[in-house]
């Protein structure tokens, strides 16, 4: 391990170096569409690992776009990283996109980052804040698979529903004040939440499964299909409707 540089830093710095890439090679303006966010995620991919293996050598990896080595299972140190969330968004010009990069350790996020680069900045649990002052009265959902539970939600307590691409852009909208809470269910990966969790729980604010437990990392199954971001004070209040939702339909 580099004595050079502590995990909170790197993770910082990941996050900083990651965003840089990926707007220069969008601005440059020679690639577009699909391909575009194909060497957006390749690209970022790349130097990421490059990173890793000279700082920690000795820690594992698991990212939406390299190979899973199970290996990991046996290693309590493991980078879970999206190097591009949101390559739909990314790729069609939309600001809509972010940087995941988490430290787990025992399962649990330590140190994380999200990045969102077209607004110029990167939330990182070394300086998150709470979120205080008023509601924002709206709950923020996914831009191309809006949840029915979201919808639910929504109507139950009267809230604004807004949609919005990448996990991590939604959850630090929540972080930002610009919206009360993120709802998602219908499939995602550890990857699309490790650092948007470690970041928020830093904050603050709850984070949980849709049913109120604790999400888990570096597990054999990577598929995490709910998960609640929210201001803890409406916590409740969410959960006991996802609940009666749950009741009504059999599943979220």
């Amino acid at each position: 391990m580099s004595a050079n540089v502590n995990d909170d830093i790197l993770t910082l710095r990941l996050a900083q170096g990651t965003g840089e890439i990926l707007k220069g090679v969008r601005n440059v303006g020679l690639l577009r569409g699909r391909v575009l966010g194909d060497a957006g995620d390749a690209l970022s991919q790349e130097w990421i690992a490059r990173v890793l293996q000279q700082h920690r050598p000795d820690d594992a990896v698991l990212s939406e776009e390299a190979a899973d080595n199970r290996d990991r299972l046996d290693n309590r140190r493991v980078w879970i990283i999206d190097p591009l969330d949101g390559t739909r968004e990314f790729a069609g010009g939309r600001q809509d996109w972010a940087v995941h990069i988490a430290l787990i350790e025992d399962g649990t996020p330590v140190h994380a980052a999200v990045g969102l680069p077209d607004l110029g900045q990167v939330f990182h649990t070394g300086e998150a804040k709470a979120v205080t002052g008023p509601m924002s009265n709206k709950i923020v959902v996914s831009r191309t698979r809006p949840p029915e539970v979201g919808k639910f939600v929504a109507e139950k307590l009267g809230r604004e529903l807004v949609h919005m691409g990448s996990a991590g852009a939604k959850a630090m909208h929540v972080l930002l004040g610009d919206a009360d809470a993120y709802i998602h269910a219908g499939g995602q990966y550890e990857w699309d939440s490790a650092a948007p969790v470690g970041v928020c729980k830093s904050a603050g604010l709850h984070v949980s499964r849709l049913d109120g437990s604790e999400p888990e990392y570096n597990q054999v199954d990577t598929f995490m299909p709910d998960m609640l971001f929210c201001r803890p004070e409406i916590a409740d209040d969410i959960l006991a409707a996802v609940a009666e939702y749950k009741e009504k339909h059999g599943d979220f």
